[in-house]
């Protein structure tokens, strides 16, 4: 392809990117605008949600400086520091902490896949295969620490990033793994609606709910209820606490139901779940037009797939920590690096095993 086609070329990435973005921060004011409509109409406290888009706005934006500048060193130093907090603030505080019945509910274990997730890219950035095993090395040091943690999450959450990043070497189609990660985190998202609506076979519903406890599933069926009396406009964010506590109910010192799904459905009805799923969707879609090499770009996704199933079943998503490594995450494998870096999958980055560098 000679200069013009490759200028022509990179000009229509550009412009379909930016369409990406514009998408993402309509998505994302729509998120902040129902917030307060819903709060207006129901006398709804809207500074959590208010908090977590401006979290992931302001990671996205340090992500994409970051990524553009130096793709391999911003992408390290998320993993590093995610890493570092997870274990020198394994409840990720400030947040309020969350005992029994429910326990702790995901923070750590997001925190460890996202760093999963950033060293992976970090690897994949390089060049040269000796840097890139260095670079997989801390990543694969993640599922340890989750282990030593005691993150039963975790340890999960990270292997499957990891193997994911190694499993994808010379894959080509980004849209394939890409679609794979969108239906995992549908299935994960379509069990818990059919546990709380009691609609799974007897021995898979009591096998989940012996994994997630009887108090969390309780909580699931309050917040059905409260979502479907009040589809249109919820009950108001930060109300679940207490028209959940009129359901006889007891709740957990957070007063959350312990799923992002469930919380926004309860508190700002379909078009809030909506507008929650169009974020997700807008990750993913956002991901897909990435200059970034495939590789990255489905290391980054597997990461924030995994903090999407935490959060389904979980409350990772009340934890500003998760949310702004989201944003940070994302924006790191959807920059445009300003040095020389193969776009889509024209110029596939060479496997750890070979290849040419």
């Amino acid at each position: 392809m000679g200069t013009t086609g490759w200028s022509a070329g990179a000009g229509g990435v550009r412009r379909r990117r930016g369409i990406a973005d514009a998408i993402g921060i309509a998505v994302l004011g729509g998120c902040a605008a129902w917030a307060l409509i819903t709060a207006t109409a129901r006398a709804g406290r809207p500074e959590g949600m208010l908090l977590a888009v401006l979290a992931v706005a302001a990671g996205y934006a340090c992500g994409r400086i970051g990524g553009a500048l130096v793709p391999v060193a911003a992408s390290f130093a998320a993993g590093l520091g995610g890493l570092c907090l997870a274990i020198a603030v394994p409840q990720a505080v400030p947040a309020p902490d969350t005992v029994a019945p429910i326990g702790r509910a995901g923070a750590t274990a997001a925190l460890l896949a996202l760093s999963a997730g950033a060293l992976c890219c970090a690897a994949w950035s390089a060049r040269g295969r000796t840097l890139r095993i260095a670079l997989h090395l801390p990543a694969v040091a993640t599922v340890a620490v989750a282990a030593v943690l005691g993150s039963v999450a975790g340890i999960a959450a990270c292997a499957g990033v990891v193997l994911c990043s190694l499993g994808v070497a010379r894959l080509r189609r980004r849209a394939i793994g890409l679609a794979a990660l969108g239906f995992a985190t549908a299935l994960v998202a379509g069990l818990g609606v059919a546990l709380a609506k009691d609609a799974l076979p007897a021995g898979l519903a009591a096998a989940l709910e012996d994994r997630l406890s009887r108090h969390r599933i309780l909580l699931w069926r309050d917040a059905l209820h409260l979502a479907e009396s009040h589809p249109g406009l919820g009950t108001g964010p930060g109300r679940f606490e207490e028209r959940a506590l009129a359901l006889g109910q007891p709740q957990p010192p957070d007063g959350k139901p312990h799923s992002a799904v469930f919380q926004v459905a309860a508190e700002q009805g379909v078009i809030g779940v909506l507008l929650l799923t169009a974020a997700y969707c807008w990750l993913l879609y956002v991901l897909w037009r990435s200059a970034r090499s495939t590789q990255v770009v489905l290391a980054a996704g597997a990461a924030l797939t995994a903090v999407a199933a935490m959060a389904t079943v979980g409350n990772a998503l009340s934890f500003t920590t998760v949310t702004a490594g989201v944003g940070l995450l994302a924006g790191i494998a959807t920059a445009e690096p300003f040095a020389e870096d193969p776009p889509h999958d024209e110029a596939a980055a060479p496997v750890l095993r070979g290849g040419r560098d």
